[in-house]
């Protein structure tokens, strides 16, 4: 695809993730403080918030359906709309026993069917959930696998395509876009492709630049992109963005520091990504211009 600097983007926060919450008391874990965090970073210019749930004991990543439901209800009760993008990449999470004995699997093994991993999506019908492309090794635990196959894939995709919630397809490495190319060419994801580009990830692609555009010059055309980098790049690639022709991407999902030992809110990372874009002329979205672009569907 041709690649060229855009003017203008979007940013998507990423509120929490799905790992431990430990090593910053920044990192939103409550219901409460999920949503509260992405009221905030939308009132200050993020248009797409992206939303993992925690369980308020642990601090881990959750699949519970009600916290998922409390999150969206306080972020839909408030008076900012943002872009609600819902994480579907829990319930893939494969870890076997180890090295010599990988079976049985271990405790801590969360894998569930296509139709489940949905669940939280059916009811609450955001207007983006993401679908990650592919099965990688992450550098967490040695022995976890995310797993993603392409029947579990292709039959996520459809069922996506039938509640009308536009995926982002995440993107890991350059074999995932070829699931991508897979999914478009078997009518299962609908224009205009949604594409999420995660660099920096152990084991995935690599943050270098020759990597970055390899996958950029293999997206479909006319795809709409983001691009991150996980740590120390996090926030040199919000600069980098827009000059490859890509939306941006910033939160504790990915990087707690906005400076060398300096941790991070959400509304900090957004805060210093508004001003990195417009020092370099790039305008923001809005929310409704991102529906707009991305031919959202309002379900409330």
């Amino acid at each position: 695809m041709n690649v060229g600097m855009i003017s203008e983007v979007f940013i998507t926060c990423a509120i929490t993730g799905g790992g431990s919450a430990a090593r910053s008391p920044h990192v939103p874990v409550t219901p409460e403080q999920i949503a509260n965090s992405a009221i905030e970073v939308t009132r200050i210019g993020a248009a797409v918030v992206h939303i993992h749930v925690r369980d308020p004991e642990t601090q881990r990543g959750s699949r519970n359906l009600a916290l998922y439901r409390e999150v969206v209800q306080r972020i839909r009760a408030s008076n900012v709309n943002p872009v609600i993008n819902l994480t579907a990449g829990m319930g893939g999470d494969l870890l076997l026993g180890g090295a010599e004995f990988p079976l049985p699997l271990d405790p801590e093994t969360d894998m569930v069917g296509a139709h489940e991993r949905l669940v939280h999506v059916e009811e609450l019908r955001p207007e983006i959930c993401t679908l990650d492309c592919g099965s990688m090794n992450f550098a967490t635990r040695d022995e976890y696998i995310m797993a993603n196959t392409p029947s579990m894939l292709r039959r996520m995709a459809a069922r996506i395509q039938e509640l009308g919630v536009r995926p982002e397809l995440e993107v890991f490495d350059t074999g995932h876009l070829v699931m991508v190319h897979d999914l478009m060419e078997e009518g299962l994801i609908d224009d205009p492709l949604m594409i999420q580009l995660c660099m920096g990830i152990r084991y995935g692609a690599p943050n270098d630049l020759a990597t970055l555009m390899a996958l950029v010059h293999r997206l479909p055309p006319r795809a709409v992109y983001s691009v991150f980098s996980i740590g120390r790049t996090h926030l040199p690639y919000v600069a980098l963005a827009p000059l490859v022709g890509a939306n941006v991407r910033v939160g504790l999902e990915d990087n707690l520091y906005l400076s060398r030992g300096r941790l991070a809110t959400n509304a900090e990372l957004v805060e210093r990504a508004i001003q990195i874009l417009e020092r370099i002329g790039v305008r923001l979205m809005t929310p409704d211009e991102v529906r707009e672009k991305l031919a959202l569907k309002a379900f409330v």
